[in-house]
């Protein structure tokens, strides 16, 4: 059985920054993609950054481009979100999620794993 479970998230001031965690288990494949999403309240849900395991290259929203960093602890089978410079519109649920088979790495819709989720709130 996949799981992937988040953690790291919290409150921060603007210009702040945090770190979240995706620990990934019970996935057979150890290639594959893993994007952080977010979903505020009212707006759909979007890619922020992705990496595939395999490479190791990685996707970028604009939005978050500069501020945020995604990487990977293959060890650990675990993925990070590094986010800086946080702004009050980067505040929403951040989601993690998994998938093998992927043509458009920002599309919720190719991911079949997903974690349960953990809230950012950036005050300003």
């Amino acid at each position: 059985q996949v799981q992937l479970v988040e953690a790291g998230g919290g409150s921060v001031q603007a210009g702040g920054s945090l770190r979240l965690s995706c620990v990934v288990s019970g996935y057979r494949y150890s290639s594959k993609y893993m994007v952080w999403f977010r979903q505020a309240p009212g707006k759909e849900r979007e890619g922020v950054d992705g990496i595939y395991t395999g490479s190791g290259v990685t996707f970028y929203a604009d939005s978050v481009k500069g501020r945020f960093t995604i990487s990977q602890d293959n060890a650990k089978n675990t993925v990070y979100l590094q986010m800086n410079s946080l702004k009050p519109e980067d505040t929403a649920m951040y989601y993690c999620a998994a998938g093998l088979y992927v043509s458009t790495w920002s599309s919720p819709s190719e991911y079949a794993f997903w974690g349960q989720g953990t809230q950012v709130t950036v005050s300003s």
